[in-house]
């Protein structure tokens, strides 16, 4: 394709003195004065920036660029190593490399019926070509003698070697060089700003910074982990020298985020700490009576939670608690127990669930649990009123947004005057207009699924009650302890007697049929199964269309014979409820369902599960999946179908079948997948991480450390050396977040 270009012959190999550099023309003026040389304020505005006009400061803050701190974190994705520099001589096909060379001439041709420009160069090793395609205009640029760096892939034709459309510059005169010759920034753009002007800005932005940023790190802090210095590690991010202060600079800059991160979660328990709550009386003869009453032993694991349950909620100081546990390890129970305690003492408790079907399973498991004990005087606008349980009637009620006006009038009525003691429901109890007379106790469900400020309206409904936080998702401590920093942590770390091993396989496209057929004959030995619907898109009204796409196809043309139910996150209460009804009570074969069945949905007849796409799901929400069998005494089996899995997904597919231990596979998730799967940013409050990643095990728990031991030696950050430190936390941690 590039024999157009001239023969070589007769062009000198030698490389004559460098001609001077060309001056630059003055940059256009902007909408405020620049101080050459002088950098602006970090607070101040993007466009006191040199280079950065009124007409170009929209682009960035389209990119989230407002201020001068803004550009100066703005750091590349990557970055090109052009730093290996090669002789002509030396160049071969494929790899990235970069030359110093001579121009010997350059111009104009077509390619392609295109306008292009080529140029010859050499070096005292020989000659080459370069090719800039559909850029005519390259051609202003290559003046003949002009010593250059050219860095970019070189192609072989006819046994020489080109430069196809590289980067270039011509060799500064003290080699300070921004697109060539060393490892090369590239940055996020968007419309209207290119790679080649961006880089060069920042070039100049950094040089002139970089020199006047002052570390908020305490002294010994640095000298302990030998990280950086601030203004090395920004300098070194964008422009780095080689490739290990590239990444002692992310190193630095990791740290940093992950260090004010733990700093503001220990500040976060601590002023948790210094509230004063309702001491509660763990010892009355009720709850024990209740406990002894129990149609099962608690576990070893359940029995030790518990424990560190009631020293907590016996405490004037609020309980701030974690409760994890494995799928089926029954923390409900325990969470049962800690609301009738509360119950016991006075005062209300309220249990919250981020989805409706996951609210009204727990008010059966809950209301179910009481009746096996106590006698059930009545049930009356949704209330069940439990006699023998304390020395007065218990009253149970569920609150759901999918209530008529009228009763949740009553409800919210009854809450307010006391007269219900343990409220169960979805974020309809959080409500402005929900009031309770004496909230002792709030305990949350998969925690993760709530935001931030629907966590902290729960907390507020009343004088600081005792907080537990439940979570089937299994969370690897060092995580756990960053987003939960503030919370104390239990876990269940083992199973009732009776949980079995779920037999788990990974099957292919072509083995669709075989599942379909071991279904069949599951269901025809009186088994259950579910089949989860595969889209994962946050649209519930997507979900619900593929999954009655795939409701309709399985009940007509696959399971015929079989009773065959469809259940999605869109259809109202009554229809949920209806089919989990049916679905429990054996009068359906086959639950379709979108992946609201993630937690909750207790089928102890239910063997098999089948999950669609399943390299779309991560390894905790897969675990969770499977969760869903193996909840009677019957075998069960669990298969996930992916048609064309990438590598990543046939990795996390082999991990899921050979694993049953949820906090392995949540490791493993963390490890392939990133926090990402367990909470959002918006999510969980935290602050942004541009360098870190809270999977980073080595970097967090050194941050962690350094943090405990600053906070224990001065948790105000009084000291002068720890100043600048605090401002830099109230700047990333501002007044008004709401930490959770």
């Amino acid at each position: 394709m590039l024999a157009f270009l001239p023969k070589l012959e007769n062009q000198p190999a030698g490389i004559p003195a460098p001609r001077k550099t060309v001056k630059a023309k003055p940059a256009a003026k902007t909408a405020r004065p620049k101080t050459d040389g002088c950098p602006p304020a970090l607070d101040g505005d993007i466009y006191l920036v040199k280079g950065i006009s009124a007409a170009t400061a929209p682009k960035f803050h389209k990119m989230g660029i407002n201020t001068v701190r803004d550009l100066l974190y703005y750091f590349p994705n990557r970055h090109l190593d052009y730093s290996r520099l090669k002789k002509i001589s030396q160049l071969e096909a494929g790899s990235e490399q970069t030359i110093i060379a001579n121009v010997w001439q350059s111009k104009v041709n077509y390619m392609g019926g295109r306008r292009s420009t080529e140029a010859v160069l050499g070096d005292d090793t020989g000659n080459m070509r370069a090719v800039w395609f559909n850029n005519p205009y390259m051609v202003r640029n290559l003046k003949p003698n002009a010593r250059v760096v050219l860095s970019g892939r070189v192609s072989i034709f006819n046994g020489r070697p080109v430069f196809e459309s590289p980067e270039w510059e011509e060799l500064p005169d003290e080699a300070d060089l921004i697109h060539t010759g060393r490892l090369v920034p590239v940055y996020p753009l968007t419309a209207g700003l290119h790679q080649r002007s961006l880089r060069r800005l920042m070039k100049n932005f950094i040089d002139i910074s970089t020199p006047g940023i002052s570390d908020f790190l305490p002294e010994d802090t640095l000298k302990r982990t030998r990280l950086l210095p601030l203004a090395e590690a920004i300098r070194q991010a964008h422009f780095p020298d080689t490739e290990e202060l590239k990444d002692a600079a992310r190193n630095r800059l990791a740290f940093d985020e992950l260090f004010i991160l733990q700093l503001g979660v220990l500040a976060k328990k601590k002023r948790w700490q210094e509230q004063t709550g309702r001491a509660l009386k763990i010892n009355l003869p009720a709850i024990d009576h209740f406990i002894s009453q129990l149609p099962f032993k608690l576990t070893d694991a359940q029995t030790k939670c518990l424990a560190d349950i009631k020293a907590d909620i016996s405490k004037s100081v609020p309980m701030s608690r974690l409760l994890q546990g494995e799928v089926g390890s029954g923390k409900t129970i325990v969470a049962v127990i800690s609301l009738f305690t509360a119950a016991a003492n006075g005062l209300q408790g309220a249990f919250m669930a981020p989805t409706e079907i996951l609210a009204e399973q727990h008010f059966k498991s809950v209301t179910r649990l009481f009746a096996s004990i106590a006698k059930v005087s009545t049930l009356l606008d949704g209330v069940y009123t439990f006699e023998g349980l304390l020395d007065r009637p218990l009253r149970v009620a569920l609150m759901i947004s999918d209530m008529k006006s009228s009763q949740k009038d009553i409800l919210k009525e009854k809450i307010k005057k006391g007269e219900i003691d343990i409220a169960i429901g979805t974020h309809a109890l959080i409500q402005k207009e929900i009031r309770f007379k004496s909230l002792g106790l709030a305990v949350i469900d998969e925690q993760h699924r709530f935001g931030v400020e629907q966590r902290s309206a729960l907390r507020s409904k009343g004088l600081n009650p005792h907080i537990l936080i439940m979570t089937a998702t299994p969370i690897p401590r060092t995580l756990a302890l960053t987003l939960y920093g503030e919370l104390d942590l239990s876990v269940i770390d083992e199973l009732p007697p009776g949980r079995q091993s779920i037999k788990t396989r990974w099957l292919k496209p072509e083995q669709r049929n075989s599942a379909y057929n071991f279904i069949r004959k599951q269901i025809e030995a009186g088994r259950q199964a579910f089949i989860i619907c595969p889209l994962v898109e946050e649209s519930e009204a997507i979900q619900a269309k593929a999954a009655t796409a795939e409701y309709e196809t399985l009940s007509s043309e696959v399971f015929p014979e079989s009773k065959v139910a469809l259940l999605h996150g869109r259809m109202n209460a009554a229809e949920k409820e209806s089919i989990m009804k049916h679905f429990n009570e054996g009068k359906m074969d086959i639950l379709v369902s979108t992946p609201v069945v993630e937690v909750g949905i207790d089928i102890p007849n239910a063997t098999v599960m089948l999950v669609e796409s399943a390299d779309r799901f991560g390894l905790s929400q897969l675990h969770q999946f499977r969760g869903r069998v193996g909840r009677g005494t019957e075998q069960s089996y669990c298969m996930f179908l992916a048609e064309n899995p990438s590598l990543l997904g046939q990795e996390r597919l082999s991990i899921i079948e050979s694993t049953q231990d949820g906090f392995k596979l949540a490791e493993e998730d963390l490890r392939l997948r990133g926090p990402g799967e367990f909470f959002g940013t918006r999510q969980s409050g935290l602050p942004d991480l541009r360098m870190a990643s809270i999977s980073d095990v080595g970097l967090l728990e050194q941050a962690r450390r350094e943090a405990t031991r600053l906070f224990e030696s001065d948790p105000e950050l009084n000291l002068p050396e720890n100043k600048a430190l605090e401002e830099e936390i109230r700047r990333v941690w501002p007044k008004k977040s709401e930490w959770s």
